[in-house]
């Protein structure tokens, strides 16, 4: 049976045509819609990306390239003309265009000759001054909160700022992984996401070989899918075994297991961002637990604050048995961001000032705004930040970009906090 006759077959079974011989079982029916939706996403995405069917970022002219730096785009053209550092290719008018990794070679240079600009130039963490890796985990058991557009545009940001950044997509809808350029049920075997570093079975692995690089130079990821549930599903087993002891008690607990595959690379990042899942399982709190930092996205929707009220609630319980077995609580900060926030929209102004009246500091200045612009670039699996102007309505375009920008500059600022360092 061809994929367009399977599809007839499951339209008539879900309608109950009696014309139908043989019927397929609901999970098989299932089954044929995801292999076809599967199937059209690949198709997709070789058009979007030909000929190797792999995402690559567009190149950044001298001004936006000269704004990331830090210097005057003047500056940049005398770097250039002199020879220094990395050329970047001319198109036509002589306009110059950077890539990425150009653009985070030009900080090494500028970095090289010392001075106190050095850290503006190039803002890895320095070990020696206690600036320890920052683990920011973006949370919220509601979905459509913003979470991993938040998460993927916050990891871009600061591999755009020049840090060194692990994006960690936690999630086994693998929607981060999806902006990322991979598509899960294609392009991952098997134990290629953070589960199998945090298995408690001999097939566990090493982080740093499941590590995959970006088209976003300095910007790696591990990516996810479905076999993350399986942490949710072996975790139990795991704990009672260790009640009725058949379980070594030398076998780290659940909610130590991502900070110790995490501890493995951290001399190769400044920052890692963790997409969490939808839900508040074991998942969710080893996250929690790794990590130094955390973000709660909410939407200014009533609804969607009682819920995020019951997701604190129950993570507060929770963390508190986690802290009473031996796990470490130390935030260096936790901050509330509004998200898919409408401006003009009088009860959406009404909410948010209610939580920042309640919450005071803790909900970051800058919001996320709602816009077109988000869901226009994401119908080719791009962010805001890989997109072009052009492709847009500029003020559309400018508005989001900005509220966006504006955000993840005061994350960037927290970090720098957190180091006892200028922002």
């Amino acid at each position: 049976m061809n994929t367009a006759q399977t599809h007839r077959t499951v339209d008539a079974q879900l309608q109950g045509d009696p014309s139908l011989s043989v019927a397929l079982p609901a999970d098989r029916a299932i089954a044929a819609d995801a292999e076809m939706l599967s199937a059209q996403l690949q198709a997709m995405r070789n058009r979007l990306f030909p000929p190797t069917a792999q995402k690559t970022l567009r190149k950044f002219t001298s001004g936006e390239a000269a704004k990331l730096i830090g210097v005057s785009d003047g500056y940049l053209r005398q770097l250039s003309i002199a020879g220094e550092g990395p050329q970047p290719e001319t198109g036509s008018g002589g306009r110059r265009l950077y890539t990425l990794a150009e653009i985070n070679a030009l900080r090494r240079h500028l970095a090289e000759a010392g001075g106190a600009k050095a850290k503006t130039y190039l803002p890895h963490r320095d070990p020696g001054a206690n600036e320890h890796m920052q683990v920011i985990a973006v949370t919220n058991f509601k979905g459509g909160s913003g979470k991993t557009t938040t998460s993927a545009h916050l990891a871009q940001h600061l591999a755009m700022a020049g840090f060194r950044v692990l994006a960690v997509d936690l999630d086994p809808q693998a929607s981060m992984s999806a902006l990322f350029g991979y598509q899960p049920e294609l392009d991952l075997t098997g134990n290629d996401t953070l589960y199998g570093a945090i298995r408690y079975d001999g097939e566990r692995r090493l982080l740093r070989d499941i590590i995959c690089k970006t088209y976003f130079d300095g910007l790696d990821l591990i990516p996810g899918n479905l076999e993350l549930q399986e942490f949710e599903h072996t975790t139990p087993q795991m704990l009672a075994d260790r009640q009725h002891g058949t379980q070594s008690v030398e076998q780290q607990l659940f909610f130590a297991r991502v900070q110790a595959a995490l501890d493995t690379v951290s001399d190769d990042y400044d920052v890692v961002v963790i997409d969490c899942p939808p839900q508040l399982g074991f998942l969710t709190l080893s996250a929690l637990c790794a990590a130094t930092s955390v973000l709660v996205t909410v939407h200014p929707q009533m609804l969607d604050v009682a819920s995020m009220s019951q997701f604190l609630f129950m993570t507060a319980d929770l963390l508190a048995v986690v802290r009473e077995a031996g796990g470490e609580l130390n935030f260096d900060f936790m901050r509330y961001l509004i998200t898919r926030f409408e401006p003009n929209d009088a009860p959406q102004q009404q909410i948010a000032g209610f939580l920042r009246s309640l919450f005071g500091e803790r909900v970051l200045t800058n919001s996320v705004v709602k816009s077109t612009a988000f869901s226009d670039a994401g119908l080719t699996k791009q962010t805001l930040y890989e997109v072009s102007r052009d492709s847009f309505t500029r003020a559309t375009y400018d508005r989001a970009f900005e509220s966006l920008t504006s955000v993840n500059s005061e994350i960037q600022g927290l970090i720098f906090k957190a180091w006892n360092r200028p922002g």
